[in-house]
């Protein structure tokens, strides 16, 4: 685990951030090439892609924020950062603020660490906090919306970007990795990697479901491109398969997964947005490959 990833000069790059910046310029450069390829403008493809990065991180932000279970520690950062837990603090039991590391203080009422007071907290995705699913949900009408204004065709759009998006996402979960989030349950088998721990985090061997994902995302890429595409019946069946193929990926594998994330009975959040996506996915592929569609339509 490496949060930040190099310096620069004094100027630190978080890997989780440097990762998904690396993801959108891969995404949006394959993106890019693949349009003009087709004939399409590059240039509006590439504007279409920031337009969906800023929402995008919008999103997940917002989603992040009201389901991961910190909403009161937001709160409470600007209100009485006492009653905030510092889980990575150095220390469990202190009588100093230098004991607490980073910038941590000393509550010398109970002998814990605690945050300074931030009221911007909520709004520093920067340092992580970020939820796939929340910037999908945004940026995705706005890539529609956007698509069909400029005139580039909205299911033509998702169906260039689709496998790109995975590519996009791979580079995403190498972030997590790097971070330390994102991770799953204990587990004895051969794949099981020991992260540092802290106060929500056991030092024992669990699943690196970050690099599972990884793994995952690069297939159906894969799968996109080089077998859907070059089959592909109408507008919007390769956006469907994408739909599909991630959301089945994501539901499964959330049930490895033990770190802080928002649920509704023995669902995760993800889980439950999963369900939707996939009737969608297989909506638009059947729509997609019924006798009447186009390619052109």
């Amino acid at each position: 685990m490496k949060p930040i990833l190099f310096d620069l000069g004094g100027i630190t790059f978080p890997a989780y951030m440097t990762f998904i910046l690396i993801g959108f310029l891969v995404a949006i450069w394959l993106a890019r090439r693949e349009a003009e390829t087709l004939g399409l403008p590059g240039e509006k493809v590439v504007d279409l892609g920031i337009a969906m990065l800023v929402f995008g991180v919008l999103g997940a932000r917002i989603l992040a924020v009201l389901t991961d279970g910190m909403l009161d520690d937001f709160i409470h950062l600007c209100t009485e950062p006492k009653l905030v837990q510092a889980v990575d603090a150095r220390v469990l039991y202190c009588t100093a603020d230098a004991q607490c590391g980073f910038d941590y203080l000393c509550n010398l009422d109970n002998n814990t660490c605690y945050p300074p007071r931030d009221c911007f907290a909520a709004i520093k995705f920067w340092q992580g906090g970020l939820t796939y699913y929340g910037g999908f949900l945004l940026a995705v009408p706005m890539g529609f919306y956007l698509a069909r204004r400029w005139k580039l065709g909205a299911m033509r759009m998702a169906d260039l970007g689709a496998p790109f998006t995975m590519i996009g996402l791979f580079f995403g979960r190498i972030g997590c990795f790097f971070n330390g989030c994102c991770y799953g349950g204990r587990t004895d088998s051969f794949l099981g990697m020991t992260f540092p721990p802290h106060q929500t985090r056991p030092s024992v061997p669990l699943h690196p479901t970050q690099l599972y994902e990884a793994v995952a995302v690069l297939a159906i890429a894969a799968f996109l491109y080089y077998v859907v595409r070059p089959r592909q019946k109408g507008q919007g069946e390769m956006f469907g398969w994408l739909l599909i193929l991630y959301s089945l990926w994501r539901f499964n594998v959330e049930w490895l997964r033990i770190d802080a994330r928002g649920s509704l009975g023995p669902l995760s959040t993800s889980q439950l947005i999963s369900i939707p996506l996939i009737a969608l996915g297989g909506w638009l592929v059947w729509r997609a490959r019924r006798p009447a569609a186009k390619l052109t339509e």
